[in-house]
């Protein structure tokens, strides 16, 4: 028990470190949110408390990234207030009717929270239609609900205002050259650490350079991924960044995780035999900063490479390593710009064919009934205080039984120190006191930074957002001081009640583990290789085949960082085969970012029209029919499985083409990728 507590706190402190961006990025957030503030206590405007939160909830990664969130939100605001409006004046305000509606708008706002490319207008709609619905329980007349109503626009409108002018003031203008910079840190992060290793370095001169990628591992992915969001919204110039750097990303933060890993098992290495190879991989990490991979450094780490069911640390650091080479390199930088950041205008607004998905259905389904059992208790007991019960469904609903319980967690930790503790604290020492306006603009900005540096960091950001939440709409009950203990007590009543609910229908009545949806993304993934490779030998021109690629290419990058996440959160998982179900999921993790490789290396070659010619060879067009016959055989294999045949090298190609001097590297990069996917798909058939 101590060592478990103790292992806590060391990833409490850990995840509060100091990371790049993150003083900007709180202070920004500090600043917006005492702007609406000023405006809402102004004005004298209901809905203060969540006009001051959606500032965690609206984009503010640049400008025009902020902008276009602002819009959206604002329209996803107006569409609730008239589906509210619409249920209430159609059916005149008929009881049942405000719970089928309920049940419905939960419905689709799971529907859309899994297929949308934008899953947070989701939630917002949920939460507006369901804080705007209860209301309309009341026998208040409808004329001061509705003006409430309006308000409520009022108030959102007010914060993306506060949001959009910050951004425009002090957020980022040069978001690829950041992001490369952040790329670079990283790998000469790992370069002097493994450098060091190589060396035969003492523990008192490595510890700070593991220490450095502790950090750098612990910041993980997520800033970066901000960058890269803004680059495709603003359309920026990316020449600056290697191909497919999306995806890099994510297996670079994976990388980085892995060799923090090792780092803190071995103070200090004297094998001669894990020196050479620290040494090799410091001599990648030098090179991969700079976006070329000399060919003789490449192949010695193919050679030793190896897809092992019980890898040690080292071998996991190269076999991330050896995926990242494995991508293909900077090539003609007229031709690849788009190969290194899709515009944000060529990627869908629903993801291709998940709307109709049955674990889509089956998630709103869970989704709906979970809300609308919390709706009718609330109703039920005569206890409006606990409606919070709602919110916490729409807050916390995530696909995977182990994703629900961190965030549920997580919730109720949040509730505690921005409702309990800030909140109540508030109301019992610090009003009583409190006689301007400028101690009030203190006191936000206090917790409001809290909250905005826990949001910035990689394990508990949901805390952040959570304290926020719990405090602004506890303390922001009305335009004067809270004098009640209630509000708080009746909030952690409803956040209770939605833990035990979703608990019992996500977990015992319906439930889905990390490693079921994490297998079921990694056969996602392997489809759509399979229906991508079939699609190049159909396609008469590489048009007709880059338009289901590129759409593809987005879903491949948002997939993989979900399963990165899924992984993260198998710990939250409970039972007795918990080990088992996180070995699986480091097998699926590798296996996505093997697959990943396979398309890239694929799709880098055959995105250019000067390329047609590897459409058109007759052994190639052979080899990806056999090659995507195997993907979609392991993607039945992964999801339920089954015993995989295995498609031997030899029955794949022309021997010829192996060595041909135009089309051998793509050959043999294809059949090798392919032999590591099977072999891990191989392993899976025994796991959990």
């Amino acid at each position: 028990m101590a060592a478990n507590l103790s292992t806590w706190t060391a990833r409490i402190w850990q995840d509060i470190q100091p990371t790049p961006g993150r003083w900007n990025g709180a202070l920004r957030i500090v600043l917006a949110s005492v702007i609406v503030l000023l405006l809402v206590m102004t004005l004298r405007m209901p809905f203060a408390g969540l006009g001051i939160f959606l500032v965690f909830l609206i984009g503010r990664d640049s400008p025009a990234v902020s902008f276009r969130s602002a819009i959206l939100t604002l329209l996803t605001v107006t569409v609730a207030i008239a589906a509210v409006l619409a249920v209430v004046i159609v059916t005149d305000n008929d009881p049942m009717a405000r719970v089928l509606g309920i049940a419905v708008a939960c419905f689709l706002t799971g529907m859309f929270l899994m297929s949308s490319t934008a899953p947070g207008l989701a939630v917002i709609f949920g939460l507006v239609f369901a804080i705007l619905m209860s209301p309309w329980e009341t026998h208040t007349p409808a004329g001061p609900l509705v003006k409430e109503m309006l308000y409520l626009l009022g108030a959102v409108s007010l914060s993306v205002g506060s949001v959009v002018l910050v951004e425009y003031v002090f957020g980022r203008r040069n978001a690829a050259e950041e992001l490369q910079k952040e790329r670079i840190t990283r790998y000469q992060a790992l370069e002097t650490m493994f450098s060091l290793y190589g060396q035969g370095a003492d523990a008192m001169q490595l510890s700070p350079a593991v220490i450095q990628v502790s950090r750098l591992a612990v910041a993980g992915q997520y800033a970066m991924q901000r960058l890269y969001n803004i680059i495709v919204e603003r359309n920026l110039d990316p020449s600056v960044l290697p191909i497919g750097v999306r995806v890099r990303i994510t297996m670079q933060a994976q990388l980085l995780d892995v060799s923090a890993g090792f780092g803190l098992q071995y103070p200090t290495l004297s094998d001669p035999a894990l020196r050479r190879r620290c040494a090799h991989i410091a001599n990648l990490c030098h090179y991969l900063a700079l976006d070329t991979v000399p060919p003789d450094l490449r192949q010695p780490l193919a050679e030793e490479h190896a897809v092992g069911p019980e890898p040690t640390l080292l071998d996991r650091v190269e076999l991330v390593l050896h995926d990242i080479i494995s991508m293909p390199m900077k090539g003609d930088l007229a031709a690849s710009k788009k190969l290194i950041a899709l515009p944000s205008r060529e990627v869908p607004f629903l993801i291709p064919g998940a709307l109709w998905q049955p674990q889509t259905i089956a998630f709103a389904l869970k989704i709906s009934l979970c809300a609308t059992l919390c709706y009718i208790i609330s109703l039920a007991v005569g206890w409006p205080g606990i409606s919070t019960s709602i919110i916490t469904v729409f807050i916390t609903g995530l696909g995977t039984s182990g994703a629900i319980k961190q965030r549920l967690i997580f919730r109720l930790a949040g509730s505690v120190i921005g409702g309990l503790i800030f909140a109540l604290g508030a109301t019992v020492f610090l009003f009583p006191l409190m006689d301007s306006i400028t101690s009030l603009v203190l006191l936000v900005t206090v917790v409001t930074f809290f909250s905005a540096w826990l949001v910035g960091g990689r394990q508990f950001n949901f805390v952040g957002v959570q304290t926020a939440f719990s405090f602004d709409l506890v303390v922001f009950a009305g335009f004067s001081a809270p004098t009640e203990l209630a509000p708080p007590r009746d909030r952690l009543v409803g956040i209770l009640l939605a833990l035990v609910i979703m608990a019992f229908v996500f977990d015992l009545i319906w439930p889905v583990r990390n490693v079921t949806a994490m297998r079921s993304s990694l056969a996602t993934i392997l489809r759509g290789v399979g229906v991508l490779l079939r699609e190049s030998t159909a396609a008469r021109t590489t048009a007709e085949f880059l338009g289901p690629a590129d759409s593809f290419r987005d879903l491949v990058g948002k997939t993989v960082a979900s399963i990165r996440t899924m992984n993260d959160t198998i710990e939250y998982e409970f039972g007795i085969d918990r080990i088992q179900h996180q070995h699986a999921g480091d097998i699926i993790l590798r296996a996505s970012l093997t697959a990943v490789a396979f398309f890239w290396n694929g799709y880098a070659v055959l995105h250019r029209e000067q390329d047609r010619d590897f459409l058109t060879e007759p052994g190639l067009i052979k080899m990806r029919a056999i090659l995507a016959n195997g993907m979609d055989a392991m993607a039945l294999s992964v999801v339920r499985k089954t015993d995989l045949a295995m498609i031997e090298p030899a029955a794949l190609i022309d021997g010829s083409l192996l060595t041909h001097p135009r089309y051998g590297e793509y050959v043999q990069n294809a059949i090798a990728r392919f032999e590591e996917l099977q072999k891990f798909v191989t392993q899976l058939r025994t796991e959990p």
